[in-house]
């Protein structure tokens, strides 16, 4: 269990490998903690949890203010096969949801976005401007999405596709501690994410992590939009 100021940490949900992930050179050392039930998070400042859609092994992260009197949220990769359990999760929390954010757009899922601003039209959908695709804001590297009183820094890290995004917590005295990073299928747990399609190029990805994600502090946890072999994060300081 990982404790801070900010951030208590409990992995989540058992599930089996469906198929690999492509391997890098410069890989991420299996510290990653195992996923074995609901990961959640609860703080003054974050509360975050980390959800499973186990057809496309893919995580959704819900990040909120709970210090904030409205309570705003953001929801990162959402899955359309998992949106109403999404929504009844912010309903019980008693949370307000603000954005709904794409990493990059996904080859293996339907996106969640659609149908949760169907339910919830104020909420709105956020994707890089690199994308190509159709979204209420565009965003680009140095860009910050606001939710109360945190914040999430935008790094772009094309390579698995032209669009591809990290979001990164703040960086601040205010912000929670240790910072997290949402990388997509950027950088997986020991792997990263294919080039062979969707604009991808293997030398932009390499470029990416190196520069984007390894330059973050040690300490820092990575969140994959995906893991086929029962990992939940990895921390920055694990790579080699």
């Amino acid at each position: 269990m990982l404790k801070s100021q900010f951030i208590k940490f409990t992995p989540f949900f058992p599930y089996k490998p469906s198929f690999s992930s492509l391997s890098i050179s410069t890989t991420i050392k299996l510290k990653s903690q195992m996923a074995s039930y609901s990961t959640s998070s609860s703080s003054s400042k974050l509360l975050f949890r980390q959800l499973f859609e186990k057809e496309s092994s893919t995580y959704t992260y819900l990040l909120a203010d709970a210090s904030h009197a409205e309570k705003p949220a953001v929801l990162i990769d959402p899955v359309d096969r998992t949106v109403d359990r999404d929504l009844s999760l912010i309903q019980e929390l008693g949370l307000k949801l603000v954005y709904a954010m794409n990493t990059h757009v996904h080859a293996d899922h339907v996106t969640g976005t659609g149908l949760i601003k169907s339910k919830v039209p104020d909420v709105k959908s956020v994707i890089s401007k690199a994308s190509g695709a159709t979204a209420d804001l565009y965003v680009e590297q140095g860009d910050k999405i606001r939710f109360g009183d945190l914040f999430l820094e935008v790094r772009a890290t094309p390579g698995h596709t032209l669009g591809c995004l990290t979001y990164v917590t703040g960086d601040g005295p205010d912000q929670p501690q240790p910072r997290m990073a949402f990388t997509g299928d950027t950088l997986l747990i020991r792997g990263c994410g294919r080039t062979d399609f969707q604009g991808g190029s293997a030398e932009k990805l390499y470029k990416s992590i190196h520069s984007q994600i390894f330059t973050l502090p040690k300490d820092t946890l990575l969140y994959p939009a995906h893991d086929y072999k029962g990992f939940s994060h990895s921390w920055r300081g694990d790579a080699v």
